[in-house]
């Protein structure tokens, strides 16, 4: 039998492994709930600031037999708060969020800090990262914000869509200094001991950008980010967020060792239209709250059966989703004397 660690890394080479692999990365796409918070007495938003509890309820996730993986950090807000973006923390039941933009125009990007990694929450994940990986046969995914999705997060979303168009060439050169900051982060994450790097740009859309723009400003700097993380030794897992009939084409270009989509995509379409891609999800995170444990665990096996390589959720967990029901994913895609020993 395959350890957790060794079953993700085969199949994110691509090859076949004894079943597939249950995992939650982190990032967007964390399972920080109000149950497992409780069950384990760490609790949000505390753990967003140390390192110690960061690490204590990542762990949590893997030893309450939820997922197979440590994954940290458990927001997307991180990049932009150190390059100057006021961020609201969150609470118990909601998660942090930017409440203050940093420039109102891409021409003003040179007024940006760098990512410093010696201090604030970028030290913490790195901290939290290292503990994690003294576990050793579970898999460490750390978590960075995309390219688009960091960058309309230090300005405001609709005035940076406009100037794609409207200042192209100073939205690639504000694009190059944010790629760079995320380079430095995804870079010390894996110094840290992240053996996956899971890079979720819910903003980067073909929905939201058309094929051109998505060619143009999520393709390029994500598979920048991807070339340097897998020539540093990590893997990579790439999420997009929203339909992708629009562009598949274009999604086949990006280089991560996997791709994972939200629930709005067929898993046999997707199947269907990269072939010979790694594909990871995608539960419906709607079921995950709301659903019994019988109909998640149909969610998963159907997963698999319709050619996900990797079971995960297709996005975030709510906050109140039930433990049970999370624990269902893996029941349905795991033996049960290899669950029985969580």
């Amino acid at each position: 039998m395959l350890t957790p660690k060794e079953r993700l890394h085969t199949v994110l080479e691509g090859n076949k492994a004894d079943r597939p692999p249950c995992i939650c990365p982190g990032g967007m796409m964390n399972m920080i709930t109000e149950e497992l918070m409780q069950t384990v007495r760490i609790y949000l938003p505390e753990a967003h600031t140390d390192a110690q509890k960061m690490a204590g309820l990542a762990k949590a996730v893997y030893e309450q037999g939820c997922f197979e993986n440590y994954g940290v950090p458990f927001c997307m807000t991180i990049e932009a708060e150190e390059m100057g973006a006021k961020v609201n923390l969150g609470s118990r039941i909601y998660e942090p969020h930017v409440t203050g933009y940093v420039i109102d125009t891409v021409s003003d990007y040179g007024k940006l800090p760098e990512i410093d990694l010696s201090k604030g929450r970028v030290k913490v994940v790195l901290d939290a990262i290292r503990i994690l990986k003294e576990e050793g046969d579970v898999p460490v995914v750390g978590n960075l914000t995309g390219p688009v999705s960091t960058a309309s997060s230090v300005m405001e979303p609709v005035v940076f869509y406009k100037e794609m168009r409207k200042k192209n060439q100073e939205t690639h050169a504000y694009m190059e200094f944010i790629t760079n900051q995320l380079i430095k982060f995804g870079t010390a994450q894996i110094e840290a001991g992240a053996d996956v790097i899971a890079i979720s740009d819910p903003s980067a859309t073909g929905e939201i950008l058309g094929p051109g723009f998505f060619r143009e400003f999520t393709i390029k700097y994500i598979n920048r980010l991807i070339d340097i993380f897998r020539e540093k030794g990590a893997q990579t897992i790439v999420h997009i967020c929203g339909n992708m009939n629009p562009v598949y084409e274009e999604v086949n270009g990006i280089r991560s060792d996997a791709l994972s989509f939200d629930s709005v995509v067929p898993m046999k379409e997707a199947r269907t239209k990269l072939e010979g891609r790694v594909l990871m999800g995608n539960v419906s995170t709607y079921a995950l709250e709301f659903a019994e444990p019988d109909k998640v665990r149909t969610l998963a096996e159907n997963c698999v059966k319709n050619g996900s390589d990797i079971i995960s959720p297709a996005c975030g967990l709510g906050m109140k989703s039930p433990l049970a029901n999370i624990r269902a994913i893996l029941q349905a895609v795991a033996k049960e004397e290899e669950y029985a020993s969580h």
